[in-house]
């Protein structure tokens, strides 16, 4: 057994790519040692912005032995009638390389079967690793020289081992060996590895910790402990945390210190510029309020930290003095007189100005406060429609884009706007991205609805709507953090009514509004479909829910498929799906629109079945409307048995079309009672 070592050392790669990088790398490493039939213990990687490795643990000295069974000519084209080999034979056993009397006859056909020998490893990795170089992929590749082969960044050496034995692998005029760079200050010259076993120890003997978890580690733990001797705690956000990982090879913490006159500026005019464009940690003391210092993270030790320190303190200022300067020139205007300036700042094309939009959004607002019935303050909502963009004309938010929102909230407290309209400006915008928060407030998610809605009925109606990998306006993720707000927030609105208010708002005449309404709603439906297929849900509950007649409200996909999954859990669920499943088998084909008459009876199992149905729909009209849909599908289990009868005891097609269609409607009646939750018919049933 021996240790694989393949290190890839280049210039400075963005530490956004590195999770992604290393995660394919480890991949592609273990993927093509098992093609190779190579086995190995584990596969276990490493990086740093300078640097991607992996090292494979008891690796075996040979591939793994093989057969090869190729299929020849059929028995009657192989042999003659005396039995002897035809040239079809002798072809095929030639070009296997096999002697013709080793073909083995089988089902029929002829079959050469060869038991190859497995290679040495050392023979193979020189491939394998080239394949590995070249499978690689990356968001953006670069190219250097004139070199055909390009990469995330110029790579500059390359070392392959084989406990201590160098495979060789070469591209662009780089050739691997057993040499390795250090630290780029600490200890900027070439290293030798003695073996692969050795590499990680190696490294940081040369101020290098490859060790990504342990990185992170050290770095959470710097960070700490500096904080806590400086009486405060710092903000560590996780993806803050994982960038630094991967901006250092030997980390060292450093606390610095701003004047506190900058502590007048929002907190949030103050964080972004340290954490988003510094890389800083704030700190916060034991009340939660905002410190004057912050904690950064050097790639290297702690030789003159106070020069550092010094350094990072004087780029930090800057910016706050921009952050000063901007925030004073925005207070000589409320943010209601800032509205004005909307007007010249476009929407999209054709579809008018921001000041234009608020305008929209005021109504749309309002429309989806009637809607939903949420217990809001409308006139908060209003207002903060009205207001909603005005931050944008800032300096403050031209200079700190990531601010649009958070600053509208802050000059709209500092203006006395109330607090109900500055959180809900603030919350307009959320979720920004994936994991991100939702907003809190009903206002917020009125504002934070109304806004995406109008974004994604406006892009469709200038026929732009997302197509495969293409999503310019960013429409996915809007549809999906409106399905996330309605689902948390419980927010209930009728779709088609409030997409067809959205785009009678819009300054725009659309052909076709109702094609164009159904491709907006089944956009939805698709976002829909792949969350909840992300959260585990069944493929066949989410087709069902989905599937559902009369489905308008996109917080009910949600809660059905919530409902059906845990129904399906219940005792009865089986046997009454089943029975409802001879109800759909009967009816799809046969949908009678007539109501039933109890005259037409022959068989008092139609009448049972009647009454329960009846019964069922009075007794469950209230779960309907109040949207307790496990009660719902519990409720009808009672119709289970008397389906059942139904059958056992009438033949629905009778030669009477009378009778016929009345006993279809009767069918089409239960159907219509036990699919209000989810069309169950879409469900497999084990």
């Amino acid at each position: 057994m021996a240790n694989l070592l393949y290190e890839i050392g280049t210039e400075e790669m963005p530490a956004q790519y590195m999770p992604g990088i290393l995660k394919e790398y480890k991949e592609l490493a273990a993927k093509k040692l098992e093609e190779a039939r190579i086995p190995f213990k584990d596969v276990k990687v490493y990086g740093t912005p300078r640097r991607m490795a992996f090292v494979a643990s008891d690796v075996a000295e040979k591939q793994e032995d093989s057969t090869v069974e190729s299929k020849g000519p059929s028995l009657k084209i192989a042999f003659d009638q005396d039995g002897n080999a035809t040239r079809a034979a002798q072809g095929f056993a030639r070009g296997q390389k096999v002697d013709v009397k080793d073909l083995v006859q089988r089902d029929g056909y002829v079959y050469a079967i060869k038991h190859l020998a497995g290679k040495k490893t050392e023979e193979l990795l020189p491939a394998i690793l080239d394949d590995i170089l070249h499978s690689l992929t990356f968001p953006k590749t670069m190219r250097w020289a004139d070199y055909d082969f390009g990469f995330v960044r110029p790579f500059r050496w390359m070392v392959a081992l084989l406990d201590d034995k160098v495979i060789p692998v070469e591209a662009n005029d780089v050739k691997s060996g057993n040499q390795a760079r250090g630290h780029r200050f600490l200890s900027n010259h070439l290293i030798t590895i003695p073996d692969a076993a050795s590499y990680v120890k190696t490294m940081e003997d040369n101020f290098v910790m490859v060790d990504v978890d342990k990185r992170r580690a050290i770095i959470r733990k710097q960070i700490e402990e500096l904080a806590a001797a400086e009486g405060g705690r710092a903000a560590i956000s996780p993806d803050l945390l994982e960038e630094v990982t991967f901006l250092v090879e030997w980390p060292t913490a450093l606390c610095g210190h701003i004047d506190d006159k900058y502590l007048r500026l929002p907190d949030c005019a103050i964080i972004t510029p340290m954490r988003d464009h510094q890389r800083y940690f704030p700190m916060f003391d034991k009340d939660g309020k905002l410190m004057p210092k912050f904690i950064t993270v050097r790639n290297g030790g702690k030789e003159h930290l106070d020069i550092v320190t010094h350094g990072n303190e004087r780029v930090l200022r800057a910016r706050l003095d921009d952050a000063v300067f901007f925030f004073d020139n925005d207070r000589k205007k409320s943010l209601a007189q800032h509205r004005e300036a909307l007007h010249e700042v476009a929407f999209q094309h054709g579809l008018g100005n921001m000041y234009d939009k608020t305008e929209r959004l005021q109504k749309l607002c309002d429309e989806l406060v009637k809607a939903t019935g949420l217990p809001v303050d409308a006139k908060a909502v209003e207002r903060a429609a009205l207001l909603s963009k005005a931050d944008l004309v800032t300096g403050m938010v031209t200079e700190f884009t990531e601010l649009q929102g958070t600053m509208g909230r802050e000059y709209a407290l500092l203006d006395n706007e109330g607090e109900k309209v500055a959180q809900a400006i603030g919350e307009q915008y959320m979720p920004r991205f994936a994991g991100d928060e939702l907003p809190q407030s009903s206002e917020g998610r009125i504002l934070a609805v109304a806004d995406k809605l109008d974004n994604i009925v406006a892009t469709f109606s200038r026929g732009m709507a997302p197509t495969g990998s293409q999503d310019p306006y960013a429409l996915r993720r809007q549809a999906l953090g409106i399905l996330n707000i309605v689902a948390d927030g419980k927010v209930h609105f009728p779709l088609r009514a409030v997409l067809a208010e959205t785009l009678k708002n819009l300054p725009v005449e659309v052909a076709n509004e109702a094609k164009l309404l159904d491709e907006v709603a089944d956009f939805f439906a698709q976002r829909a479909k792949n969350m909840l297929l992300d959260q585990g849900v069944r493929y066949d509950v989410v087709d069902a829910v989905l599937g559902a007649s009369g489905l308008d409200d996109l917080a009910e996909i949600f809660d059905r498929a919530a409902a059906l999954t845990g129904y399906l859990e219940s005792t009865k669920a089986a046997d009454s799906i089943q029975a409802f499943t001879r109800v759909e088998n009967i009816s799809r084909n046969n949908v009678v629109e007539a109501s039933v008459d109890a005259a037409l009876f022959q068989d008092d199992a139609e009448k049972a079945l009647f009454e329960a149905v009846e019964k069922a729909a009075k007794e469950t009209a209230a779960l309907a409307k109040e949207r307790k849909f496990a009660d719902l599908l519990a409720a009808n289990d009672v119709l289970a048995a008397p389906v059942n009868a139904f059958f056992d005891a009438v033949m629905v097609m009778d030669k009477d079309e009378k009778v016929k269609n009345n006993r279809l409607a009767l069918l089409n009646q239960v159907k219509k009672q036990v699919n209000q939750v989810a069309d169950l018919s879409q469900l497999v049933m084990k």
